[in-house]
């Protein structure tokens, strides 16, 4: 029977261990979007995750609208992050790169006052997050089939330039209400062409891109995130089974390293599903390597991968106060909590300050009260 603590394959890279660091953006990185010294001591910190999936890396500026969130578009982008990619594999870690484009969640302040894009003219729900504090989101425009392809090229080359960077491979980050999932979902998208309507339309970006990256890269190191089960920012879907089995059949048919799924549970800690989740009823779909993710505990993580519903989980807050998560499951320690309110904030408090088993505690290597 298949462990959390057993290695297994992703494509061309081989995990020691089912424990595997879920993308979390930390807001981390420079106001020029480039990766700063302290971020590469923070991922060096947790290589001994299994996998660890970077924080979500814009793959053009039109695709970027977090403050402090970093990019993969340029050389110093590409050298900014060599330095983590190197201070990860020094510590004897797998890094891969989440490929990140918002769309109609891009606030204008981001683009020199131009407007975001989307599937659809439609606008997100409630506030983004910018330089000044929380503005209400402006209304996307809908995006050419011309501008689409550029879009799939932006893709492509952003995974180059995570190869370049050092990166064992790429996830291309096709959930939370983003630019892709803008397609998947009926709520968001509205288009009469070839992007839009029937099932088989609205997956056509994501099987362009995902298409694009593998090419560009291998399939063997592309992988995709997907949030079948949940709202986030506003999108779902009124037929979600039949959109996400489609998709993962498409997805199956390239041959992709791995699938992740984010699926919080109906009473979820950090954003609900609104129906229960459904990875058993897409597994028979795939083929390849499935990875769970959103509130599962040690017992929980275990009993899906027993029972073959997941082949690893993705493990997000719990890697962010416990950088030695796969050493506290395997000894039953208990797990250290962390401090919402230092998620997003710009300095090492909150993100270097959590020290493996065994050394100071929190409270006496922050030295806060």
């Amino acid at each position: 029977m298949p462990t959390l603590f057993d290695p297994f394959r992703l494509g061309a890279i081989t995990a020691p261990n089912c424990i595997l660091m879920a993308p979390m953006t930390r807001a981390r990185g420079s106001r020029k979007h480039l990766p700063t010294p302290i971020m590469a001591e923070y991922y060096a910190q947790r290589a001994s995750a299994g996998l660890i999936i970077s924080e979500a890396i814009g793959i053009s500026r039109q695709g970027l609208g977090w403050p402090y969130a970093t990019g993969l578009w340029s050389r110093e982008h590409i050298a900014g992050w060599r330095e983590v990619t190197d201070a990860v594999h020094g510590a004897g870690g797998r890094i891969i790169a989440q490929l990140w484009h918002m769309g109609r969640v891009v606030h204008p302040s981001f683009l020199d006052g131009a407007q975001p894009v989307s599937a659809s003219v439609t606008t997100a729900p409630g506030h983004a997050h910018t330089y000044a504090g929380k503005q209400p989101y402006a209304a996307a425009r809908c995006l050419k089939a011309d501008e689409i392809a550029s879009i799939v090229a932006d893709y492509a080359t952003a995974a180059r330039n995570a190869r370049d960077a050092g990166f064992d491979g790429v996830q291309i980050h096709a959930s939370n209400g983003y630019l892709i999932d803008q397609f998947l979902r009926d709520s968001a998208n509205f288009r009469g062409d070839a992007y839009g309507g029937s099932i088989a339309n609205r997956i056509r970006l994501l099987s362009e891109a995902t298409q694009a990256v593998a090419d560009a890269i291998g399939a063997d190191r592309t992988g995709v995130r997907l949030s079948p089960n949940g709202e986030t920012q506003g999108v779902r879907d009124s037929n979600p089974l039949a959109l996400f089995i489609a998709a993962a059949q498409v997805l199956s048919a390239i041959g992709i390293a791995h699938l992740e799924l984010r699926e919080p549970p109906l009473d979820g800690t950090f954003g609900a599903g609104y129906l229960d989740p459904l990875a058993a009823q897409i597994r028979p779909y795939f083929n390849g390597p499935l990875l769970l993710n959103s509130d599962f505990d040690a017992a929980r993580a275990a009993a899906g991968i027993a029972v073959g519903t997941g082949d690893a989980v993705t493990f997000g807050r719990p890697f962010i106060a416990n950088p030695d998560l796969p050493r506290r499951l395997a000894e039953g320690l208990a797990l250290v909590p962390d401090d919402r309110e230092t998620w997003f904030t710009q300095g090492p408090k909150g993100y270097l300050d959590y020290p493996p088993t065994g050394h100071a505690s929190v409270k006496e290597h922050a030295n806060v009260e």
